[in-house]
């Protein structure tokens, strides 16, 4: 269907002030980042001193040239991966029991799943680590994972039933009727199907389990934020609180923009195959 179809096409004038407004928003954002580095590269007075600004070389050198720096923050980084990897996994899990029995068609099932899994979604992450640290007793690592893997195995079980319910009711017959059971048809036929068609929303939750993994700040786990704004700003001292902080942005924006891109690229590639229907031919 044509895109003109659904509202009217832009004339000149439109696409002029359009165009206008698009340099306008460019000029202030690039002014206001530009002001944002000009106040930061000032020097500044503290405790009757002045020290210099935030991009001076003596406020970066000491940290960036200590390996042992490097170290500490490749193993803070190393128990964030680690910690997103593990509950990545029990999420993907807990996501796919919480959508089989959130379709269940035996309201005995159903029912009370439904209400645990609400009250997973609607429980704060930190709060769930915490209780879990204290009640359980588990230490923070699994303190992390564990509150992480539920919470997000809540919303990916969410995100697999909405698949499924897109589905047609022609997959669920066309199972029964080669004879499979109920819980065949689903793991056979309708699993697989509504993974993949959520497959770029489920990406995109397992970049927020990762950026939550910062929550572990707060109980005690020594992921990169801790190590980084904790352990080495007491180490190295608030001169490098700044460089400190730039750092562990930079390695966020870094991890965090990569799976964004690939959440992009399937999403993408979801898009060209519903386009296309003959590719499942293909395929």
């Amino acid at each position: 269907m044509s895109a003109s179809v659904l509202f009217d096409a832009p004339g000149p004038r439109a696409r002029r002030r359009s165009r206008i407004a698009s340099v306008v928003v460019i000029v202030v954002v690039l002014a206001g980042l530009g002001w944002v580095v000009f106040t930061l590269a000032q020097p500044r007075e503290s405790g009757g001193i002045t020290v210099p600004g935030y991009f001076d070389w003596s406020r970066w050198e000491k940290p960036v040239t200590d390996p042992e720096f490097w170290g500490a923050v490749g193993r803070g980084l190393l128990n964030t991966l680690q910690a997103a990897a593990i509950a990545a996994v029990m999420a993907l899990i807990v996501g796919v029991l919480f959508a089989l029995l959130r379709t269940s068609p035996r309201a005995a099932v159903r029912v009370p799943v439904t209400i645990v899994l609400e009250f997973v979604r609607g429980m704060p992450v930190l709060l769930m680590m915490l209780f879990i640290l204290l009640v359980a007793s588990t230490g923070a690592f699994w303190a992390v994972v564990l509150a992480l893997g539920l919470y997000n195995g809540a919303i990916i079980g969410e995100a697999l039933r909405a698949g499924i319910a897109s589905l047609p009711r022609g997959q669920r017959e066309a199972g029964l009727s080669l004879g499979l059971t109920r819980l065949q048809t689903k793991m056979r036929i309708e699993f697989p199907q509504a993974f993949r068609q959520m497959l770029p929303i489920i990406v995109a939750q397992l970049v927020v389990l990762l950026k939550d993994t910062s929550l572990g700040f707060i109980v005690g786990y020594n992921e990169l934020i801790r190590t980084t704004m904790n352990n080495l700003s007491s180490f190295y001292g608030n001169r490098y609180l700044f460089t400190l902080f730039f750092i562990t942005l930079a390695i966020y924006l870094t991890v965090n923009l990569t799976l964004s891109w690939v959440a992009r690229r399937l999403a993408r590639r979801r898009s060209g195959v519903v386009q296309n229907p003959e590719n499942d031919a293909v395929e």
